[in-house]
């Protein structure tokens, strides 16, 4: 037996009796029917929700990236901002120190000019007060040497005087030895 043998006629495609090929006929149109309401119906829907969930995600996607992109260019805008501020106050900074070091040097000055012209005042008035002292004391010494000398007192206050500055004055004419 071969396995040709109990096929009809026309090849083991074709059924042996007209009937069973009406039934496979009628079976496949059948199932058309069921596949045609039921199945595909339900891959259709399934696939136009899948196009829509990634055209969904793809706008979700793309709207965030136009959100991430648009808070970026206000992080940059903000970070540029910051820098210009922060070199603002830099710059406020430096130019504040250079004022108040420029205050405090004419302050300094000021005050060192103030003190030398004290100093100068002081010595000054002490170098009276020296000289008028020694007037007092030279011309007393001065006079009193001259009574002893002269062997008489000399009661003249004018030429007693006269003779004081004129020691004085030969005291200041003569170099000054430190």
């Amino acid at each position: 037996m071969t396995l040709l043998e109990g096929t009809g006629p026309l090849g083991p495609l074709l059924p042996e009796h007209p009937s069973e090929f009406i039934v496979g006929i009628v079976l496949f149109l059948i199932i058309l029917a069921v596949v045609t309401k039921k199945v595909v119906p339900t891959f259709e829907a399934t696939y136009a929700a899948r196009a829509d969930a990634i055209r969904g995600g793809i706008e979700r996607a793309d709207k965030a990236q136009a959100e991430a992109q648009a808070a970026l260019e206000q992080y940059r805008h903000q970070l540029s901002e910051a820098k210009d501020e922060a070199s603002k106050i830099r710059e406020d900074a430096k130019n504040s120190a250079a004022q108040v070091q420029a205050e405090m040097r004419a302050t300094a000055a000021a005050e060192a000019s103030r003190i030398v012209h004290a100093g100068h005042a002081q010595v000054d008035a002490e170098r009276a007060a020296a000289r008028e002292s020694l007037r007092r004391d030279v011309g007393g010494l001065a006079t009193t040497l001259a009574e002893k000398i002269v062997g008489e007192a000399l009661t003249d206050d004018a030429r007693t005087q006269r003779t004081i500055d004129r020691f004085i004055a030969d005291l200041d004419a003569a170099p000054q030895q430190v």
